[in-house]
């Protein structure tokens, strides 16, 4: 009997993780969401966690679990990823911010917390400067500021790349996933990954390029919210300072002992500092 109450207790208190569809302006919008075991009484300010191309909102499930606990926590697959209906047309980031003020509107927000993640900080930004009464605090992790460069490299050679009869082009995918390892990563995380990815189909290049032509120097100095940047070793380390100097309320906060796993192995840490600085 008191082994059963421990047991019921320790569940109560975790948050439950549910999956939903909403309607946006390009059809069904599949939200990945924790609500807290309170049931949403006396909980904290609502957060929309933003994920990378192109990969889906999936990403954040450890992140759920660990910040739902006081928090409704919400995770869009945006249009064209995981579940949620493509768009008709290449999209821009302004498209994508503008499916989840959609599923703000829809569920009435007054007000939201944003978290972005590489190109998903990107979306977060402009959600913020669509909504700026209803975002109260945003924080972005490994944020991405493309150089010109960087632009016409992926126009010669978008990817994911196009499927291809051979089948080649899974290895082409396959290889690049290898490449962006991080250490102590297993194969089967590894494989769900490039599963993930292989999903989205023949368009999930358009939320990379998407982010790549956004002009992110003009827009992130626009924004006048209390901003947390959060500095992880992974491929835009250098990228993610040179942001922070462009907005004007950013505060830093660096794990150089963490890559681009972070989501992954390191969850309830970086819990504890996006709920730090969300309580304000």
């Amino acid at each position: 009997m008191a082994r059963s109450s421990i047991s019921s207790r320790v569940g109560d208190a975790e948050p439950r993780v549910r999956r939903g569809y909403f309607e946006c302006r390009f059809g069904q919008l599949h939200v990945h969401n924790a609500i807290p075991p309170g049931g949403g009484f006396d909980e904290a300010t609502a957060l929309i966690c933003v994920h990378h191309s192109p990969m889906s909102g999936r990403v954040f499930q450890k992140l759920l679990r660990a910040m739902g606990r006081d928090r409704s926590v919400y995770a869009p697959d945006l249009p064209g990823f995981g579940g949620s209906d493509p768009p008709p047309t290449r999209p821009a980031v302004e498209d994508y911010a503008a499916s989840i003020a959609d599923f703000c509107a829809t569920m009435r927000f007054r007000q939201i917390d944003l978290f972005g993640y590489q190109s998903g900080s990107l979306v977060a930004v402009e959600l913020a400067l669509a909504l700026p009464s209803v975002v109260r605090r945003i924080a972005l992790l490994s944020v991405p500021l493309p150089t010109e460069a960087e632009r016409d490299a992926f126009r010669r050679a978008p990817w994911p790349v196009q499927p291809t009869e051979d089948g080649s082009y899974l290895m082409t995918e396959w290889a690049r996933t290898l490449s962006q390892r991080e250490t102590g990563v297993g194969l089967e995380a590894l494989a769900r990954a490039f599963a993930e990815k292989m999903h989205n189909g023949s368009n999930a290049w358009w939320g990379v390029n998407a982010a790549l032509e956004y002009p992110a120097r003009e827009r992130l100095p626009l924004l006048s919210h209390p901003v947390l940047v959060v500095r992880a070793k992974d491929e835009l380390w250098d990228a993610t300072l040179r942001a922070r100097d462009l907005i004007p309320k950013a505060r830093l906060a660096e794990r150089p002992e963490l890559g681009r796993d972070l989501l992954d192995q390191a969850p309830e840490d970086l819990a504890r500092l996006l709920g730090e600085f969300l309580r304000g």
